[in-house]
């Protein structure tokens, strides 16, 4: 199953709905990649306030997301982490230091248009 990615001017906004296991995020990884390089988006907001619960792997997916798409030239903000979710990162010793992070969808676009100076 694919996690469907938005174009909204130059930001790509994706709200993750299912349950992400291995395979998802690597293709999830990889499509998103892929849309920066074709859009050339500046920015990217992922919002995980569905996200239950994450594994180490999952979170080494996400730190390797915002580092590839740095490269490609688009800063990512994630937004919507549950205080579940932060514990089992924090519990794992995973730190997504350097991440911009906020608390919905609306406030990570906000975040991410000030960042960029738009």
């Amino acid at each position: 199953m694919r996690i469907p990615i938005l174009k909204l001017g130059d930001y790509l906004l994706i709200s993750i709905q299912i349950e992400l296991d291995d395979h998802t995020a690597i293709q999830f990884q990889e499509d998103l990649l892929e849309k920066i390089h074709e859009t050339g988006a500046k920015g990217v907001v992922i919002d995980l306030s569905t996200v239950d619960i994450i594994d180490s792997y999952i979170a080494k997916i996400l730190g390797d997301v915002v580092k590839m798409s740095d490269l490609l030239g688009a800063k990512v903000v994630l937004t919507g982490i549950r205080p579940a979710v932060a514990i089992i990162l924090t519990d794992l010793g995973i730190r997504l230091n350097n991440i911009s992070t906020a608390l919905d969808l609306e406030k990570g676009l906000a975040k991410l248009k000030q960042d960029l100076g738009g």
